[in-house]
């Protein structure tokens, strides 16, 4: 039994996921950060830890188990146990034990249990699909400040004659400047214009044939008897996400479990962490896709969250 697999799970869901007798792995919320010296952005995340003194079952872990393996609840609380008491068997030898995606253990010397978090997967899955990512300082130049600089160091002797020159060049210089700002404001617009009337054109045009579409007909003869086939294809880049699974069959159990509920269920393939995603379904615009989600978020599965994915 894969029990780091369960626990991996779970961590998605909920901040504590106790084994029975053996510990318990916590997930603790952590804000969104920069590295000062780097200049690295880090995305908020859950930071895992262990507690050897939570070991009271408190059901989660054997449910899961139950429910994944469709095996009853008391004989999962014996696999547990079984896989409990062999990690217990490996750590008393000195060996370090891996959960895949969680993290090691070993016991010290004075026999307790040292545990060092894998970073490999970010468990908040508010932070899904955002990695952290490095920024260039930004070096402002003072123009100001070194004109000034060289002003008052420059030897150079201006006769009143020159200086009303001078002066008239820099009201000739101002203009230029203006009226150069003036063409970049002017070309801004322009080109925001010509791209707002394209998109809105390009729209226009793709409503007008859908339109046409739907009003062609078709004349036969001898017509046959009248036939409807509903086909219905979910487009859409934003979708409901109702788990991800590593187990393939796991997620085509929930896809028919939610469509026997009545939503429009299905797999869009696999996350980055290669495990097999389920949606209740997509839909073109954010409104629709948020309204949906409180809905089921209210009447069928808290834990349900929106990605904004484009399909291939």
């Amino acid at each position: 039994m894969q029990l780091e697999t369960y626990i991996s799970d779970l961590l998605y869901r909920y901040d504590c996921v106790t084994v029975p007798n053996f510990g318990a792995f916590l997930t603790n919320r952590i804000s969104a950060k920069m590295h000062e010296s780097t200049h690295t952005f880090y995305p908020p995340k859950k930071a895992l830890s262990f507690n050897e003194q939570l070991q009271s079952n408190d059901g989660l872990l054997a449910n899961y188990i139950a429910e994944v393996e469709k095996i009853p609840y008391n004989t999962a609380n014996k696999k547990i146990t079984k896989h409990v008491k062999a990690i217990k068997s490996y750590l008393i030898e000195g060996e370090t034990i891996q959960f895949e995606n969680i993290g090691e253990l070993v016991l010290n010397a004075e026999g307790k249990m040292i545990f060092n978090p894998s970073n490999h997967i970010n468990y908040l899955t508010d932070s899904f699909g955002l990695s952290h990512f490095t920024s260039n300082d930004i070096k402002r130049e003072v123009y100001k400040e070194e004109v000034e600089a060289i002003e008052e160091t420059a030897p150079i002797a201006f006769t009143p004659e020159k200086r009303s020159n001078n002066n008239w060049l820099k009201y000739a210089a101002a203009a230029v400047i203006v009226l150069g700002l003036g063409g970049f404001g002017a070309a801004k617009y322009y080109n925001n214009t010509i791209e707002n009337h394209n998109q809105l054109a390009q729209e226009e045009a793709n409503a007008q044939l859908d339109a046409k579409v739907q009003e062609a007909t078709f004349v036969i003869s001898n017509p046959l008897p009248a036939a409807t086939l509903s086909l219905e294809k979910q487009t859409g880049n934003y979708h409901i996400v109702a788990g991800a699974f590593r187990i393939e069959a796991n997620s085509d159990k929930k896809v028919k479990q939610l469509r026997d509920k009545g939503y429009k269920a299905r797999k869009i393939g696999k996350n980055r962490y290669g495990l097999h995603e389920v949606v209740y379904s997509s839909f073109e615009t954010r409104s629709e896709a948020q309204s949906a989600l409180y809905k089921i978020r209210r009447e069928h599965n808290r834990d349900a969250w929106l990605l904004i994915k484009k399909l291939d």
